[in-house]
């Protein structure tokens, strides 16, 4: 087994709990959580972005006096491996987790393909599995009893834009079925149940989608879909293609010059767009499951803005991602078992879980009996001078809408 440096460690409790006399820290047990997490490969910007948001929850956690369960306190601590972005190491990791480590409960990976191979493991083992970073519809439609998502599931990612696309069409005097639609997704679960949500939102408004391509597996070149572009003129351009297909996307409109009204992207902070490409990036309109503006908080993490703050000072963060609030979210999800099964127990544990009802710093948490969370929100993000604005729905915007977009190449 390869570890990475700094990341396929265990991160003992000890190393958190010391905000705590030594006494007190020897009389908390242990409870370790086991994760496969990109540190390599073409998911490892938000496999550390989820790396960061466990890390932080399990100090926060732990220096707050861990778990209690029967009068006793526990401190968490996290067993990682790198899957390298790899859907069938994930799968072959967590099998190691579970019955060679002995770890019963999971926190999960970075992304749908590695949810959707680790998942047949973890149900094969009995084994409980919160994660926060797995948004594929797909995904709860198995018939798990072990896999809890905390996040909006991915039809919901970019229809929101068609909802704002037929909105300006409408004050424009138009009809909305007038629009036309370009649109292009990478060739994974995620990205194809964000398309389903995207083709429902067309259905609704009668809306014609002139554009529907897939991008090449490496996600290094979608000119020809941008010359189609170029060609056809739409009103609106959907990428989803994870932050590669982002920061590719990105880089080639500016080389092309696509002129487009409107444009929703999915994963703009992970391909760090308003950095590497702030003119290109500007309008981009970006759906996100969290952000510092939201009106949530709990009694651990306070308030979401407040979360932000300490993210950004203890990650050096500009922009915190949607990615590190949902997977602290998911470690106090955990908390929140524990202490309501008062047993660690995997299916007194897993019997909680599904009772769960929370309001968090993240947003609300409960779970249907496939898993999802039906009580999670999206709310879109645009662009404006290289910052992130809130700006639907209309009743959580912070700012409005720049329509049509301000190219700047």
């Amino acid at each position: 087994m390869l570890y990475r440096a700094g990341f396929a460690t265990v991160v003992a409790a000890a190393a958190f709990a010391f905000a705590q006399t030594t006494a007190q820290a020897q009389q908390c047990g242990t409870i370790e959580l086991g994760a496969a997490l990109s540190a390599t490969g073409i998911y490892a910007s938000n496999g550390n972005n989820t790396k960061n948001g466990y890390e932080f929850a399990v100090k926060k956690i732990n220096d707050a006096g861990g778990v209690k369960i029967g009068g006793k306190c526990y401190h968490f601590a996290i067993k990682y491996y790198d899957d390298e972005s790899t859907p069938a190491r994930a799968a072959q990791l967590v099998e190691r987790l579970i019955d060679q480590d002995k770890v019963k409960f999971i926190l999960g990976p970075y992304s749908s393909p590695l949810a959707k191979a680790i998942l047949p493991v973890t149900e094969k083992y009995k084994t409980p599995i919160v994660q926060g970073e797995a948004a594929s519809r797909s995904l709860f439609t198995q018939g798990y009893k072990y896999h809890f998502g905390i996040i909006a599931t991915s039809e919901k990612y970019l229809a929101p834009i068609v909802d704002i696309a037929a909105d300006r069409a409408k004050n424009a005097g138009k009809d909305p079925s007038t629009v036309k639609v370009a649109m292009i997704f990478q060739d994974d679960p995620f990205s194809l149940d964000v398309r389903s949500g995207v083709v429902d939102a067309l259905k609704k408004y009668k809306m014609t989608a002139v554009v529907d391509d897939r991008m090449p597996k490496d996600l290094n070149d979608i000119t020809g879909f941008f010359t189609k572009v170029k060609a056809l003129k739409p009103d609106v351009l959907l990428i989803s293609g994870h932050e590669k297909g982002a920061a590719t996307a990105a880089r080639e409109m500016a080389e092309m010059k696509i002129e487009v009204p409107l444009v929703g992207m999915t994963h703009c902070e992970a391909a760090k767009l308003t950095v590497d490409f702030p003119k290109s990036a500007e309008g981009f309109v970006c759906p996100t499951q969290w952000d510092e503006t939201m009106k949530a908080s709990d009694k651990l993490f306070g308030t979401a803005a407040e979360y932000n703050k300490a993210m950004q000072a203890a990650y050096k963060y500009k922009v915190v991602p949607y990615q590190t609030a949902d997977a602290s979210a998911a470690v106090y999800v955990w908390k929140d078992a524990f202490e309501r099964a008062q047993s660690l127990d995997q299916e007194k544990v897993r019997e909680a879980l599904t009772k769960t009802d929370m309001q968090t710093f993240a947003g609300a948490i409960r779970f249907n009996p496939d898993g999802s969370n039906p009580v999670k929100e999206m709310a879109m993000r645009q662009i404006q001078g290289s910052k992130y604005k809130v700006v639907w729905p209309l009743k959580m915007a912070a700012e409005k809408l720049v329509y049509p977009r301000d190219a700047q190449y």
